[in-house]
């Protein structure tokens, strides 16, 4: 089987391609990564390339040791994913140490995978840890209305969650671990990628303060759902912010609590909180 008649490439390349529609990829933001799975790689291997040399991934990730991911390319434009998939986009292995990767296929133009793939694999390591290997999808995007509230919100985990929840009555429901904040920090290195890591041990949805978000998730459809549910809620709080800074009613502790046995999901009691009015 060809690479580019996978279902999964072919998947991978669907949801960035919304996501740029969404506009959260200006030029080469944003990147995305999928661990495949090893009938998915049995499939397509003899159309890898033998013997490439091993590059440093800037991080350990011994419990990745032998995986295969697709990952976009550095610098790459998602705009360009769809026309031209072989030159943005590549599938790496990851040697038995979990500290090196090679070029099994992809980047035509020379290209190498995304200069924060430290983030995306110690994430990975993470959430398949976690999910006992449920998840094997990473997102970063750029979401505008996210990006916009970590210059007026404190960032803090506990009062981005309560805001973004009260947003929409889904948003407890498709997030109800909640979200965790990162400030700002140079990105692209191993720093960013541990202290994200960190957060994703429980939470599916991180924030780089200025920056953007990271999701995790089990399917493709899964990932950008829960992206596009948060920057949606962010969306609404602008508005909201806009209009008034005190809102005249909201969903309440007790009416969150109440969703609980609707929906047969648990929300962390820290985010329960009473306020005094706006944002604290």
């Amino acid at each position: 089987m060809r690479v580019l008649e996978s279902k999964f490439v072919n998947d991978f390349i669907d949801m960035a391609q919304e996501g740029y529609e969404q506009g959260w990829h200006e030029r080469n933001g944003g990147n995305l990564s999928y661990r495949i799975r090893a009938h998915e790689v049995e499939a397509i291997r003899e159309r890898f390339q033998e013997n490439a040399a091993w590059s440093p991934i800037g991080a350990a990730v011994p419990e990745l040791a032998g995986e295969f991911f697709l990952v976009t390319g550095t610098g790459r434009f998602f705009r360009n994913i769809r026309p031209d998939p072989e030159a943005c986009l590549g599938i790496i292995e990851i040697d038995g140490t979990g500290e090196n990767y090679r070029l099994c296929w992809g980047y035509v133009e020379g290209g190498r995978p995304t200069s924060e793939l430290p983030t995306h694999l110690l994430n990975h390591q993470v959430k398949k840890r976690v999910t006992g290997g449920r998840h094997r999808i990473i997102y970063h995007a750029h979401t505008t209305n996210i990006i916009a509230l970590s210059f007026v919100l404190p960032l803090k985990d506990e009062i981005f969650t309560r805001e973004l929840w009260e947003m929409a009555t889904e948003c407890p429901v498709v997030f109800p671990e909640g979200i965790g904040m990162i400030d700002w920090m140079v990105p692209g290195g191993r720093e960013i990628g541990v202290a994200t890591s960190h957060l994703m041990e429980k939470y599916n949805a991180v924030i780089w303060a200025m920056h953007g978000m990271f999701c995790s998730g089990a399917t493709f459809d899964e990932t950008f759902g829960l992206m596009h549910t948060i920057e949606k809620s962010a969306e609404i709080l602008v508005k909201v912010m806009s209009m008034t800074d005190k809102k005249r009613q909201t969903i309440t502790p007790d009416n969150f609590r109440a969703l609980e046995k609707g929906f047969s999901i648990t929300l962390d009691e820290r985010f329960l909180f009473e306020k005094n009015g706006g944002a604290d």
